[in-house]
């Protein structure tokens, strides 16, 4: 899978050939999603996409659902391709994780408006909040979806503060789930490398 920058229909492989790929190197794609995976308390795990991991999840699509026109494929790409980072940026995917269903459907009512809740945290250079659900608005007056797609934006300092090996936190101070982690280094590193420019 060759990683270009962006996602389009010609960098994708044929349906034969990433048969081929998925077999030798799923288990890589696994390990890097969860490097890039960050609980935050019991319930909510943030996965930070990559262009790898959106790669990945394209050509999954297309596998599943067999699509092959250039229409379906350029609808997963519009679908997708959005959430690979784009230098100033970290972009991720918010799971709200209850077993039980019952507690789910309770806890969702509880956590409407927890997605603009989440911050980065970069030390000496203060919060920057999530820019949630861009395409499509994911909660109504009764609850909060269980999927939620994130963007954190940084300005010139911040990105040169994480650049420069900078701390950071990832947390939520929504009333009902008030809870902070420490990025673990390895995985700071890996969300390091998305950060290819710092915005003016």
């Amino acid at each position: 899978m060759q990683m270009t920058g962006k996602v389009t229909r010609e960098s994708l492989m044929t349906l034969e050939a990433y048969s081929k790929w998925r077999k030798e190197n799923k288990p890589a794609v696994v390990k890097h999603r969860q490097l890039r995976s960050v609980q935050l308390g019991d319930h909510l795990n943030i996965q930070f996409e990559s262009e790898l991991t959106i790669r990945y999840q394209i050509q999954e699509m297309l596998r599943i659902e067999k699509i092959f026109e250039e229409e379906g494929i350029e609808h997963e790409i519009e679908a997708y391709a959005p959430l690979v980072p784009d230098g100033s940026n970290w972009k991720a995917t918010l799971l709200i994780e209850y077993p039980d269903i019952n507690e789910r459907k309770r806890e969702l009512k509880r956590l409407i408006g927890v997605e603009d809740r989440l911050f980065v945290e970069v030390e000496g250079e203060g919060r920057v909040y999530a820019i949630a659900d861009e395409d499509l608005d994911r909660e109504n007056d009764e609850k909060t979806s269980a999927v939620h797609f994130l963007r954190f934006e940084f300005n010139r300092a911040q990105c040169a503060a994480i650049l420069a090996g900078a701390g950071v936190k990832l947390g939520c101070d929504h009333t009902h789930y008030p809870a902070h982690v420490t990025i673990a280094p390895e995985t700071l590193a890996s969300l390091a490398g998305d950060l290819r420019q710092a915005p003016a």
